[in-house]
């Protein structure tokens, strides 16, 4: 029996670890983490291992999904599509395009073809309603990113391989591998860090896995972020301990920005935040006096009322202790591929706008042509013009995901027409009258787009399919583009194919104008994402420009590197990367300044006596990852982690049953107790509740859990990023 070595980027959390697989007739029979990785270097998780849990689970989709009289039936693709052309033209050509919307996943940040074309649909489409997942974890931080450095997507991450002092808020990389920083083995870059002598601080309201092994742990009030980070920004002004360096002559609103917090010293936010006034100081000169550190915050930071300040302000720390954009501080990735701060010309741009336009029923506003996922329900229920009567959903499922799914769910019932893309029939898709599933990331090729402009280290890989697609079934982006198609009245007969070429030629003209048919010569024989990655590798930083630089980046030398191309460490970037319109990282936004009134409002405020915060797990870093094997097995981890303390007041014994209430719902849950929680703290982990009816997740159904997310008000969000506030929301505890 002949085996073969199949290498494979992880596609299941932002660590993106290589992997070597082993095949024999046609299955997976092992899976290891690829010692010759150049970025993760034979790191592995136990995600990684269930890649083969995933690829042969019995309950994910293979084959459309029709609902005939409420129950679905199987169809093959040709009914799928014309199912779609019967039912979806017609309704908006009687109630106009913003009769539709568009709900997109974080799985699709791992799916080349579904990240680089689902933009196609949209525009197809016209809608201004599209809701993604961003607006539950990570908008704050991309747009307080877009407004210091000119893009959504210039993140800065620390550069632990060379850090001597790392504070952490609201982030648990032990759990996570990183996030809006893809940093496999986490742990054992600490441990290198603390071996040279650095230091780890970690600052959350739980003393997670990452706190655990730090130098220091210090409890936190959920949602009191801004005020700590607050106090260390004045302690900087206070204590004279500001120093740009290098940065001084590219960096606006310095003095904007010391006027706007002298209000907010270390005494004053220190009962706020739950952290002492000396404490806050003493982190503020070690940060600003050791020659090498970094701030990092994470999903903790941007899932609270305060989330884009809190992201805007760990970046405004790094700024004034001068280590932002220098090595061992906080620094920008070069991403080899589909890095917008590395394409037009270098030092300044546009910068971003945001409120574009509004949702139609809160008013919330347009951030990165999106609106926060909390207002879908509404604009479902709520009649009028612009009624949404028909979604389709990618990759999403946020009747677990987003705050009060149950108001939801009773939304998407109510819709006149649903599609949704995914390989499973879950909480959201159960409400769908058509499903289209995708293909399984192992028949699928693979080129990480996003998360290279977050990584530790730069680099480029690729992952060549290591089984044949089922005959028949189109990969994501065919499918998309059928959609784009049966949306602009084209038909479900549109060949994709063809479609892909028109516009890849209509791109070519704006993007190369004279030369466009000799780039269409250049990539000749492929297409879909093989195509636009051949042209973003060939024209980025470390591309080959067409021939002009023989030494340089192509797909097919990236293909005929199995364990990818090492790029080097990071380098500083700044002013080349800005793409603001003064050519300066603009530390003080206007909208950020105003908004720290609502900060100074709150200081007063009495603290609940009871809040609640979410958790990750590393075998469980979303929903349906409870529905494979060798992810599911073991101690159930669907638990209120409650301090002993509070335990004791309430009458909560370890293994019981405890009633969390708020927001006039309430769902129970098993109690452990647990010296790691900060007393007047519970934690209850992000994507469980399995338990609704007509989903089938048969595995996760067996330990459904219960939903965090079912007590979160879906009206609490932070006003400048429409994200959900999903972390420190008062709830009582009682025992059942």
């Amino acid at each position: 029996m002949t085996e073969t070595i199949h290498h494979r980027i992880c596609p299941l959390c932002e660590a993106c670890c290589g992997l070597e697989l082993k095949v024999r007739e046609g299955r997976v029979i092992s899976i290891r983490g690829n010692d010759s990785d150049v970025f993760s270097a034979g790191y592995i998780c136990p995600k990684g291992v269930a890649l083969k849990d995933l690829h042969e689970d019995p309950d994910r989709l293979r084959t459309p999904l029709i609902k005939r009289n409420g129950e679905f039936v199987e169809a093959s693709w040709d009914e799928a599509f014309a199912e779609i052309e019967r039912r979806l033209p017609p309704l908006l050509a009687q109630h106009g395009r913003q009769a539709a919307a568009l709900s997109v996943g974080n799985p699709s940040a791992h799916k080349i073809g579904l990240l680089l074309y689902f933009s196609r649909l949209a525009k197809a489409l016209g809608s201004r309603n599209v809701f993604s997942a961003s607006t539950l974890d990570q908008m704050p931080k991309q747009l307080s990113s877009g407004l210091l450095f000119g893009h959504w997507l210039s993140v800065a991450v620390p550069d632990i391989a060379r850090c001597d002092f790392l504070l952490m808020l609201g982030a648990n990389p032990l759990a996570s591998n990183g996030s809006l920083w893809t940093v496999p083995d986490f742990k054992g870059k600490a441990k290198a860090m603390q071996a040279r002598g650095g230091q780890l601080v970690v600052v959350d309201p739980r003393r997670t896995e990452t706190a655990a092994m730090a130098d220091a742990h210090h409890f936190i009030r959920p949602g009191g972020d801004v005020f700590l980070l607050l106090g260390l920004v004045h302690t900087l002004f206070d204590e004279q301990l500001v120093k740009l360096g290098r940065l001084a002559e590219f960096v606006n609103g310095i003095e904007s920005l010391e006027a706007a917090v002298q209000g907010f010293s270390a005494e004053v936010v220190a009962t706020r935040c739950g952290i002492d006034a000396t404490t806050i100081r003493s982190l503020a000169r070690q940060l600003a006096n050791t020659p090498r550190a970094a701030v990092y915050g994470r999903i903790g930071t941007c899932t609270q009322a305060y989330g884009t300040l809190a992201s805007w302000l760990i970046d405004v720390l790094n700024a004034l202790t001068g280590h932002l954009d220098e090595p061992g501080g906080a620094m920008l990735p070069k991403a080899a591929a589909f890095a917008s701060n590395t394409a037009g010309q270098p030092g300044n741009g546009r910068g971003i706008t945001t409120g574009r336009h509004n949702s139609r029923v809160s008013g919330a506003p347009e951030v990165f042509g999106e609106l926060p996922m909390t207002c879908l329900a509404e604009e479902i229920e709520t009649p009028g013009e612009g009624q949404v009567r028909a979604l389709i959903t990618v990759a999403s499922n946020p009747v677990l995901s987003s705050p009060n799914g149950a108001r939801l769910a009773r939304a998407l019932d109510s819709l006149d027409f649903m599609v949704s893309m995914d390989v499973y029939l879950n909480e959201t898709t159960r409400h769908a009258d058509v499903i289209l599933p995708g293909l399984s990331p192992l028949e699928d090729m693979h080129y990480d787009v996003a998360f290279p402009q977050f990584s530790w280290r730069n680099h480029a890989r690729y992952s060549a399919p290591v089984f044949e697609a089922p005959a028949g079934q189109p990969s994501e982006w065919e499918t998309l583009l059928k959609l784009a198609a049966i949306v602009q009245g084209k038909g479900a007969a549109a060949d994709a194919k063809r479609i892909d070429d028109e516009n890849f030629a209509e791109d070519a003209k704006k993007l190369f104008g004279e030369h466009a048919q000799a780039v269409i010569d250049a990539t000749r024989g492929l297409s879909g994402p093989d195509r636009l990655l051949e042209l973003a590798l060939r024209t980025g930083p470390y591309g080959d420009q067409f021939g002009r630089k023989a030494e340089g980046l192509t797909l097919a030398k990236v293909k005929a590197a199995p364990d990818g191309i090492d790029l080097g460490e990071l380098t500083s970037r700044i002013p080349e990367m800005l793409r603001t319109p003064t050519g300066k990282v603009e530390l003080a936004p206007p909208a950020l300044l105003q908004d720290l009134q609502r900060a100074a409002g709150d200081l007063a405020q009495p603290v609940p006596d009871m809040v609640i915060v979410g958790r990750r797990d590393v075998r469980s870093n979303n929903s349906w990852m409870h529905n494979l094997p060798v992810l599911a097995k073991g101690p159930f981890r669907c638990t209120a982690l409650v301090n002993p303390a509070d335990a004791q007041r309430l009458g909560l014994a370890d293994g019981s049953v405890a009633r969390i209430s708020g927001n006039g719902r309430s769902i129970e849950a098993q109690v452990q107790l647990s010296d790691e929680m900060m007393p007047g703290v519970v934690s209850l982990p992000h994507g469980w509740g399995h338990g609704l009816p007509g989903a089938r997740l048969s595995l996760a159904a067996e330990r459904p859990g219960v939903n965090l997310n079912a007590l979160l008000d879906e009206d609490w969000r932070d006003p400048l990023s429409g994200n959900a506030v999903l972390s420190g929301v008062p709830v009582q505890l009682a025992a059942v």
